[in-house]
Formats: C-alpha cells, structure tokens, sequence
C-alpha cells in the first residue's frame, strides 16, 4: 500500500512540474510527504543538510555563474556571441545537434555531467539563444550530450564493468563505442526533430535587457576577449587530455578563476567590480541552481525513506529470466526518477552481471547496457543536477528541459540495447 501511495505521490509531483509550479516548493514538499508517510520524520531535514555538504557540485556551479556575471560585466560574452553568431546562423538546424555532439565530446574530458553542463552551458546556451533557439531547446541539447563520459576508459562505470568482466578498459569501451555514439546521434537528431516540430529550432527572440548581439553593425569584435569565455573550457580539456601535463590537476572552479583574472587583465575593468560581480553570480547560482538541487535530493531521499527506489532494484534483480530487458529498463527508469545514472548501474552491475554467462550473455554487454541505459535515464530526469544547471541557466524549469529530451532518450536506449544484446 506505501509504495502506491508513493507512487500517486511522484504522479502528483510530475504533474506540478510540467504545470511550472514553483520548483523548489514542489520537490522540497513531495520528498517530505513520502518521508513522513515512511515514519521518517528527520529524513527531509538529514537529507537537506546532506546536501549542503555536496562541495565538489556546490564548488564548480557557483565558480561558474560567478565567472559567467563577470564576463557580462565586461562584456566579453557581447565580444564572443557577436563573432560566432553569423557562422552559428548559417549553420541553420544542424545547429542544436552539433552542440550535443561537441558536448558528448568535451565530457570524455569532464566526467561529471553537473560539471560539464556547467562548462560548456555557460558558453554555449547564451550563443544557442542568440542564434534563435529556444531556451528549453538550448539547455536539453547541452544535458542530451553529458553521457560521453562512458567513452572515457578511466570513468568509474567502466572500472566497474571491467571488474565484473575481467577485461581491460579499453576492451570495454571499444565494445561500447559504436553502441554509445549511436546513442549519442540518435539522442542529438532526435532533439532537432523536436525541436522542428515544437517551431522552437529558430526565430525565439532574446528580451531586450538579454540582447547581446549587435544589429546595427558597429560593434567591432576583438578576438581576445572573445577567447576569454572559451579559456577555462580550452584550459580543462588540455589538462584532462593530458596535451599540458601542468593543467591536469585544474579543477573547474580553478579554471573559471584563472578566466576571471584574465578578463581583467585583458579589459582592465575596475577590480572592485569584477569582484563584487563574481560573488553577486556566486549568491545567485547558491540561491537558483543548488537551492533547486537541494530540494531535489530531498525528493530523492523521500523516495529512498518510502523504499520505491529500492523496490526497483530488487524487482530488476530478482527477476533473471527478463535480464536483457531489465539491464536496459532497470536502470534507465531509476535514472529518470532519482536523477543518477549510478545507483541502479551500480547494483545491477554488481548483483546480476556476474551471473550473465548463465543468461546466455556476455558480461561486457550486460554491463555496459546498465551503465548506458542509466545515464540515458538520468539524461531525461527533471531532478538530475546537471540537467538542473542548464535550465537555471537558460531561465527555463527543468521539466520543460527533461521532456524535450525524452523522445530521444527513449529511443537511445531501445537502440543500444539491440545492438549489445540483440547482435
């Protein structure tokens, strides 16, 4: 009976959000309702208090929109846009699959996909919106592209899969890779049709007081300080591809710092400016993006204090005879409803995997099903961090982001479950 109620709950929840009630209210309230109908009084506030200690996501979010404020307050963002808009113009609806493909990409570099929706959303939404994409369009591009990490031979999922199949990395993610590129042009194309069919591909107008780009023809570019946005991105991926040994170790807040001395030294803009403008984007990130997803790992936790989440794992894993389904199914819906591609993998990967030989399957594919299929559900879920971020950052609500992504997502994952355990 708890766990019905708790599902009219979530119903309840899904609905408020695709009605754009506040948040926040929704996730924070929903997560302490499920709590309280487990007898788990002090969950929503342990869960509330756990958050707060997430660093490393609270560390890269607000260096980001700090550094964000500060390229506005300079005016390297107008520099920037007003270079690339007329090429991005030209490139026409190929546009918004080719930001997925660039961010699939940088995130075989940065791994986290809160970190890397950070990153790259920062830069790349503003330029998306200007060339007349629609925000929500704008954002779910970024977040459709935050599962390229997988392809990374020293990612946490693949030790993981390389453990339970005795391979090597590289073994496994050459078995993956075709199966996890498909996904990724599947899920960036089926956003463009989306896209095309909602009328949100191109003509969306930025308000007055958002207008960076300049229409009159005067402006005149300079192409240092249009590099000034790219330099913490250029500064990430030469250290985590290893081409400059010395940035290896920068993390993303200390690559936007290095950005925000840069613009100084390049703009000369007034010190006291610049870092009052920095922490004035600190506050704010602290205040829409991490109180969201403070509120959604309330949800979350509410979910786990009614034992929903936990009800799926053990169905997924108890139930052998459909284990090619499941590995897909399994993790992919738990992804959607906890905003983590980890914890079903995870659990799956080490409870049923071992056993694939005895399902007729080869431990490699079963492992890399779960691990995709988690990210992929994750990539659609409204109370994913990263997916979170790019919607603050593009002033729209997550669910509007979560379910421009969904088609896609759906379809990704039909596709790579064919082509690992269907060949």
């Amino acid at each position: 009976m708890l766990l019905i109620l708790s599902g009219v709950v979530v119903i309840i929840t899904v609905y408020c959000l695709i009605k754009q009630y506040e948040t926040r209210m929704v996730l924070f309230c929903a997560g302490a309702v499920l709590a309280l109908m487990a007898g788990d009084f002090m969950g929503p506030l342990k869960a509330f208090s756990h958050a707060m200690l997430e660093s490393k996501l609270f560390e890269a979010i607000i260096s980001v929109m700090g550094f964000a404020f500060v390229m506005k307050l300079t005016e390297c963002d107008k520099h920037l846009i007003n270079l690339l808009i007329k090429p991005l113009k030209k490139a026409g609806p190929l546009l918004i699959p080719a930001t997925t493909l660039v961010t699939l990409f940088i995130n075989t570099s940065i791994t986290s996909s809160a970190g890397c929706s950070a990153a790259v959303g920062g830069i790349l939404i503003p330029l998306l919106m200007a060339a007349g994409v629609h925000p929500a369009i704008a954002a779910a591009a970024i977040y459709a592209g935050t599962y390229g990490a997988i392809f990374n031979p020293g990612y946490a999922q693949v030790a993981l899969i390389v453990d339970v199949a005795k391979s090597t990395p590289v073994a496994v993610v050459a078995n993956h890779f075709p199966a996890l590129l498909t996904a990724g042009v599947i899920g960036a194309f089926s956003l463009l049709i989306v896209a095309h069919l909602r009328k949100e591909d191109k003509g969306y107008k930025l308000p007055a007081e958002k207008m960076v780009e300049d229409t009159t023809g005067n402006f005149k570019v300079s192409f240092i300080r249009a590099f000034i946005p790219l330099l913490p991105i250029v500064l990430l991926v030469l250290g985590s591809m290893n081409v400059i040994p010395a940035f290896k170790q920068l993390q993303i807040s200390h690559a936007m710092i290095i950005g925000v001395f840069c613009a100084f030294i390049v703009t000369r803009v007034n010190p006291q400016k610049i870092s009052k403008e920095f922490w004035k984007g600190v506050g704010d990130s602290f205040g829409h993006v991490f109180g969201i997803i403070i509120c959604a790992l309330v949800f979350v936790a509410g979910l786990k204090s009614v034992g929903l989440i936990q009800a799926l794992i053990d169905l997924m894993i108890s139930n052998p005879s459909i284990a090619k389904i499941s590995s897909a199914a399994g993790p992919f819906l738990l992804g959607v409803m906890s905003g983590s591609g980890d914890a079903a993998s995870v659990a799956f990967n080490k409870a049923v995997t071992p056993e694939a030989v005895k399902f007729g399957l080869s431990a490699m594919d079963m492992g890399s099903m779960a691990a995709i299929g988690g990210a992929l559900g994750r990539t659609m879920s409204p109370v994913a961090g990263g997916l979170i971020i790019c919607a603050v950052l593009a002033d729209v609500s997550p669910m509007e982001v979560a379910k421009r992504n969904a088609p896609g997502m759906i379809i990704a994952c039909i596709a790579v479950l064919i082509l690992l355990l269907y060949r």
